[in-house]
């Protein structure tokens, strides 16, 4: 914006008489021109649809306070039909016809990789609020240079494994005394890196992994797989679900499964899926970023009840971190004194400090393995974990923020 105005006095002395009549024009249009933000998102899926939503609050919430620097935040907002192709469409869009100074991006993995490139490409800054792929992080550690625009706004695939480990233990290990149990994930990019920290750290944590399986995101028939996992006698299944998640929790609670199901299962992340199992989540244990009853921050609960009261559901994980990403960038674009720079703004957010739904936002730096991800970790973003119980999400740990007891329907056998 100082650059333009100073432009303006050069062209004020050169030509007096014509500047008199077009500056002030140009001023006007340049401070009060609002601030574009790209929103790309999964309108159909359980959790992808919580995104654009969340984002547009956001908007709002920073519109009824002035703005950025008294420009309006205009969130534009594109369905993917959680399509790489798709996705790498709108993103083009964004940039080239809609002149956005950012995008958001996506829960899934894949699509993200996809957009990675172009966000290099075009200098284009990008955050995802919900892919969680190692490999996101690892592009711009190994070429920073390169992929230095695209930034990991929610936690890679390596913390979320960490943080199930850490709630199994405290929740499962210690007082109900399990041992065993076998990891069911998707085969997908984000569950690769998931599965690997997960075959670590739980034996850490006191359970003995006695198989792993992968499967296809496609599938329709959980019959033989859970056949094959109850062949095994483990004490919980373990799992890393995304794209699926309604179907095999369908056919977990209508077989009977003995075992419990818990882990990740990101469309259990919002209340739409108590009605979209016809209550066979039951029981279901799933890590998520926040909760509606649960002050991780002073930002927590008050945006969580104003997305229920205007959407009738709870938000899914990447709700909330979708929510944050918005005023990160805003807060980015005010510590770059209001430029939209693509290379000033990579600079502003790398600095970002944000105490945001999820928790208190910062992005590791270019020496670390994970450059651009979103920091993991006391006092900054540690997700919980909910449990859902007579069709409420109840939070159950950490012990010290959640007030809810794990209770298991009756078909579950647990050890104790």
């Amino acid at each position: 914006m100082q650059g333009m105005m100073s432009r303006a006095r050069s062209w004020f002395v050169g030509c007096a008489g014509l500047a008199i009549a077009l500056s002030p024009v140009g001023a006007l249009a340049q401070s009060t021109d609002p601030i574009r933000i790209g929103v790309i998102g999964e309108e159909s899926s359980v959790a992808g649809a919580s995104l654009t939503k969340a984002a547009a609050m956001a908007a709002d919430d920073i519109n009824a306070h002035g703005g950025i620097n008294g420009r309006q935040v205009q969130v534009i907002t594109y369905d993917d039909h959680s399509s790489a192709s798709d996705a790498v469409r709108a993103f083009q869009r964004a940039v080239s016809q809609d002149k956005v100074v950012a995008v958001i991006g996506s829960y899934i993995s894949e699509v993200v990789l996809a957009l990675e490139p172009w966000s290099a490409r075009l200098h284009m800054p990008f955050i995802t609020p919900g892919a969680a792929s190692n490999l996101i992080s690892k592009a711009v550690h190994d070429d920073y240079d390169h992929f230095k625009y695209t930034f990991h706004g929610w936690l890679t695939s390596a913390f979320i494994a960490q943080a199930i480990c850490d709630y199994t233990k405290d929740l499962l290990v210690d007082p109900m005394h399990m041992k065993t149990a076998v990891v069911m994930s998707e085969d997908a990019a984000w569950t690769t890196p998931l599965d690997e920290r997960y075959l670590e750290c739980l034996p850490k944590a006191g359970l003995q992994v006695l198989d792993h399986i992968r499967f296809n995101p496609d599938t329709n028939d959980f019959t033989p797989i859970f056949h094959q996992i109850e062949d095994k006698h483990p004490d919980v299944i373990m799992t890393g679900i995304s794209h699926v998640g309604v179907q095999p929790t369908v056919q977990w609670h209508d077989q009977q499964v003995p075992m419990p199901m818990v882990g990740q299962s990101s469309q259990a992340t919002t209340s739409t899926f108590w009605k979209d199992t016809n209550g066979a989540a039951e029981g279901v244990i799933t890590g998520t970023a926040a909760a509606t009853d649960v002050a991780l921050t002073p930002v927590t609960i008050p945006f969580a009840e104003a997305y229920v009261k205007k959407h009738g559901v709870t938000p899914a994980y990447v709700g909330y971190s979708a929510y944050d990403m918005v005023y990160v960038i805003a807060e980015a674009i005010e510590r770059a004194g209001g430029s939209t720079d693509p290379e000033k703004l990579v600079t502003a957010l790398e600095a970002t400090d944000h105490v945001g739904s999820v928790g208190r936002i910062q992005f590791y730096g270019r020496d670390n393995q994970f450059t651009h991800a979103m920091k993991y970790g006391p006092g900054l973003v540690t997700t919980i974990a909910i449990q859902w119980q007579s069709g409420k999400q109840v939070c159950v740990w950490p012990t010290d923020k959640c007030k809810g007891k794990v209770s298991f329907p009756s078909f579950v056998k647990t050890p104790s």
